[in-house]
């Protein structure tokens, strides 16, 4: 079983085209990138822009087994084994931490690597309550994995109880919004809509963001075997607020390899930063950037 993969390329690319994969979030999915994807085939209309659904999302459902981000991983090494040449791969959140491995793990599968907000991880205090820490950070988007909903519109509703993603909603991004949400809605026989997202999947999943032993490091090791690598944050963190998952201080902490390119994207936080003009221009640079080495 492979996972389903969205072709968001704009016309059709030769067969020999550079081929982009563009690797989701934690609980989101393939039809996230649309209005990325849609200003990168712009600049470059040559290019084959590929989007999977992550297994346990969308159409791509989940082995009973589902054993974590090393699933995802090898769902890219294929993707990447069945392109004309290497890939570039670019991830956000959960997806850059993917590709971090994906490129430690295989160098010579891709051509580089774009993370954003996410590919670089921090150790855990000892004692860290695994489960309670992932559901404090996940908030709504958790929560609605057990859920059922009487329509489409309440579903939309609860995810909006989010601030950063009721700004998205609220805005010139809704259509592009509810077009990914959709994606990850199921009606069920009952008549009532759930996340198409499995619970057990995205736990095992955001265990291994916290856990996974390779991923501390997996970003110096990708770089030290050659990977062009670029990193792209934002300061407003998964719930609009002040603090995001990196700052100056954080990243100076960690030592970062000086061939890995570090661009802070002003005014964003976590998801806006692919939704928003200066996020999604920063992006396309660094895709650009590295499709010319």
């Amino acid at each position: 079983m492979s996972p389903f993969v969205h072709d968001l390329s704009v016309g059709e690319p030769a067969a020999d085209a550079p081929v982009v994969v563009l690797v989701h979030g934690i609980t989101a999915n393939g039809l996230w990138w649309p209005r990325f994807a849609a200003e990168l085939a712009r600049r470059r209309p040559d290019v084959r822009i590929l989007a999977p659904d992550l297994r346990g999302r969308a159409q791509s459902p989940a082995d009973p087994d589902h054993g974590g981000l090393d699933v995802h991983v090898a769902d890219l090494l294929a993707i990447a084994e069945a392109a004309p040449a290497p890939p570039l791969v670019v991830g956000h959140s959960m997806g850059a931490m993917v590709t971090a491995l994906f490129s430690a793990a295989h160098p010579s599968a891709l051509r580089g690597a774009v993370l954003v907000d996410g590919g670089l991880s921090f150790p855990l205090p000892p004692g860290l309550d695994v489960d309670a820490t992932l559901a404090t950070v996940l908030g709504p988007s958790l929560q609605r994995l057990t859920m059922s909903f009487p329509d489409e519109d309440a579903f939309v509703a609860f995810v909006a109880t989010n601030p950063a993603i009721a700004g998205l909603l609220a805005g010139e991004d809704r259509e592009a919004m509810l077009t990914y949400l959709r994606h990850d809605m199921v009606h069920g026989q009952d008549g009532l809509v759930r996340s198409s997202c499995s619970d057990a999947a995205i736990r095992a999943d955001g265990r291994d963001l916290m856990a996974h032993p390779r991923l501390p490091g997996a970003v110096a090791a990708a770089v030290a075997a050659g990977v062009p690598m670029e990193f792209l944050w934002a300061r407003r963190g998964l719930f609009d607020e002040p603090q995001g998952l990196y700052d100056e201080g954080r990243l100076a902490a960690l030592a970062l390899p000086e061939a890995l390119r570090v661009t802070h994207v002003p005014d964003t936080n976590h998801f806006d930063i692919l939704l928003h003009a200066e996020g999604i221009a920063a992006t396309c640079d660094a895709v650009e950037r590295l499709l010319a080495v």
